[in-house]
């Protein structure tokens, strides 16, 4: 196995998409975690990475041969006002790699420096948010919902002024392609149809080669685009997560969650949920995910328009009826990734009722949204050993009358009361990233150097969905003076 063997296609497009850019030096890099399971799927070898040489790409320090370092220009809505030039303004392109199943992948490094899109900023990032995106990341990629992954973080040896001196640090992020909303954006802003041609046409290579043949392909694309994303916010409402920056430049082409900034998930559920410090009007509030998702990709619609206006009447036509499959595709992954949930297995036309009245009765009682769904599954069975959360849930008396509803419509479904409980306990996790565990670990780090826990929480979110009661306390809602209200950038 090489080291890393790079093949960069990216690099191919025409300079308008990126700047090449030099590394910037750390002085002390060290390494706090690599992801070895990872690593092989990308056919990285682990001990190369480990080495002096492989920390010296995961700090920025030592660009590997074949490598090509570049920051890539795009635009974006930010909590809806347009800005006409972001950019990579912390984040450098190391290069992508190919898979042996001929999947190809970025390589990224976060935090590691200025580029010529740092408007102002010093391009790095502290201690905290890297774990952050770590943590939070791989919790996701284990949850089964499509997101950019982790490959290793380092500590810089270096201090970064926030509101306080902080240490430093560098994230390596996987993506199948670091593509935005605000890459299209970018370019028909500026009217340049060349590059917004060439960008939809490599999008298409990359990412949806099913649809190339098509007479509408990019019309045929931007489907895929919409079908993918329907799917993805469908998956994050099904676990209570807030993303807290649903901007433009933060929506990937490749259908993967970005950018763990300001995320949280639900504790007590409240649909009215924020969480990030600079969202003060609740645009990214967790009701508001879908429809901001349909506003994001409506922008998407009309930075495709000047390249399907070309020589076609009813372009504005086809785009906005395109646009609208939104809505109903939204719906249909939403329940069709609900009905596990509640351990059903057919299909009936009052399950999206059944579905709302839950979540109506967890509003009203404020229960936690994990909790909750674990313990619908403990009882979903006959084995009283099954009862892994007993101790940390238990439904009160205002949804006697919905489980009634709920049993009743079990019992109309062709499984055992094993089989159901199998089903339910492999979509409804016992452990996700919770709010106050995140903050405590990275205190730990960030002001004692003890990474133990940071580790451990890692450890333990690998296996999501199976109850080990050692690891309850992970499971255990915050109590109240625990109670994260407020997630910060880093930026």
């Amino acid at each position: 196995m090489t080291p890393i063997s790079f093949d960069n296609s990216y690099g191919r497009l025409s300079e308008r998409f990126y700047s090449r850019i030099k590394t910037n030096y750390v002085s002390r890099p060290q390494l706090i975690r690599f992801n070895q399971e990872l690593a092989a799927d990308l056919g990285i070898d682990a001990e190369w990475l480990t080495s002096k040489k492989g920390i010296g790409m995961l700090s920025g320090n030592l660009m590997p041969s074949g490598s090509d370092p570049l920051a890539s220009v795009y635009a974006g809505h930010q909590f809806g006002h347009y800005v006409p030039r972001l950019g990579d303004g912390r984040t450098m392109l190391v290069g992508e790699v190919m898979t042996e199943q001929c999947e190809r992948y970025d390589v990224q490094l976060k935090g590691s420096g200025p580029t010529p899109y740092s408007r102002g900023g010093d391009g790095r990032s502290p201690l905290g948010p890297v774990l952050r995106e770590y943590i939070v990341s791989e919790a996701m990629h284990e949850l089964d919902i499509p997101t950019t992954r982790a490959l290793g973080a380092v500590l810089t040896g270096d201090k970064v002024m926030r509101e306080k001196e902080l240490p430093g640090a560098i994230l390596t992020r996987v993506a199948r392609s670091h593509i935005r909303v605000g890459t299209h954006q970018y370019f028909a802003a500026y009217g340049d149809l060349e590059s917004l041609a060439n960008l939809s046409e490599y999008v298409i290579d990359r990412h949806y080669p099913e649809v190339k043949d098509s007479d509408e392909h990019v019309l045929s694309m931007l489907e895929s685009v919409i079908a993918k994303q329907a799917d993805l916010i469908a998956s994050w409402q099904l676990v209570g997560f807030v993303h807290g920056v649903m901007n433009t430049d933060n929506m990937l082409l490749s259908g993967e969650t970005i950018d763990y900034g300001p995320c949280a998930f639900i504790d007590g559920y409240n649909e009215h949920a924020v969480y990030s410090s600079i969202d003060r009007g609740g645009r990214y509030a967790y009701r508001n995910q879908p429809g901001v998702c349909h506003w994001n990709l409506g922008c998407l619609a009309q930075s495709l328009l000047p390249i399907l206006v070309k020589g076609k009447e009813g372009a504005s036509e086809d785009l906005e009826d395109t646009l609208n499959l939104f809505p109903d595709l939204y719906l249909k992954f939403y329940i069709n990734r609900a009905r596990p949930k509640f351990g059903f297995v057919s299909k009936e036309k009052d399950d999206l009722s059944l579905v709302e009245d839950w979540f109506k009765i967890l509003g009203d009682e404020k229960d936690d949204f994990t909790l909750a769904f674990r313990r619908l599954s403990d009882i979903s069975g006959n084995d009283d050993a099954a009862d892994n959360v007993a101790d940390l849930f238990e439904f009160s008396a205002e949804y006697q009358n919905w489980i009634s509803r709920w049993e009743d419509r079990c019992s109309r479904e062709d499984i055992s009361l094993k089989e159901r409980q199998t089903l339910m306990y492999s979509v409804n996790p016992i452990y996700i990233p919770r709010n106050h565990i995140v903050e405590r670990v990275i205190d730990s780090a960030t002001e004692n150097d003890d990474y133990g826990p940071f580790n451990d929480f890692v450890d333990v979110l690998s296996s999501p969905y199976t109850y080990r009661s050692e690891f309850v306390n992970y499971a255990r809602p915050p109590k109240d003076e625990e109670i994260v209200t407020k997630t910060f950038c880093g930026t």
